[in-house]
């Protein structure tokens, strides 16, 4: 167990998800509408301008293959991968926090879970970026 290690704490529906800190660029607000990408998979919502970036727009929920959920993404998590810009649509950013230990996770069949950690009483599934970009790989 290493020291305590920063990371960004969202929701997804009601089920709370965290990414290295070092992992992100930023949080933002999405426009009101994404421009849609003809032929893409059902994950990419579409894409944004940002400050003269076109940013990639992806549903965290279908990309993790997770159930269909009636709210919709309030905030965009903006990962900090070099030359490509992936923003990830959540429910909500609780903040930044702590999490000094993280387990492997049961089963683990995802190269895009790291593990599972505890915050205040309750689980949050650690994300792992790497992994995240590679299932965004091979959407294309």
């Amino acid at each position: 167990m290493g020291a305590p290690v920063r990371h960004v704490v969202f929701l997804l529906q009601k089920e709370r998800y965290a990414l290295p800190l070092a992992a992100v660029r930023e949080v933002v607000v999405p426009p009101g509408r994404f421009t849609r990408v003809p032929r893409v998979p059902p994950a990419v919502s579409g894409v944004m301008n940002l400050r003269g970036r076109v940013v990639t727009v992806l549903c965290l929920r279908r990309l993790l293959a997770l159930p269909d959920g009636g709210q919709p993404g309030e905030k965009i998590v903006l990962l900090d991968r070099g030359r490509r810009d992936l923003g990830l649509l959540v429910t909500d950013v609780e903040g930044i926090e702590s999490l000094d230990r993280v387990s492997a996770a049961p089963g683990r069949q995802s190269s895009t879970v790291s593990g599972i950690a505890r915050l205040k009483g309750l689980a949050v599934t650690v994300l792992d970026p790497d992994g995240v970009d590679a299932a965004v790989a091979a959407l294309f």
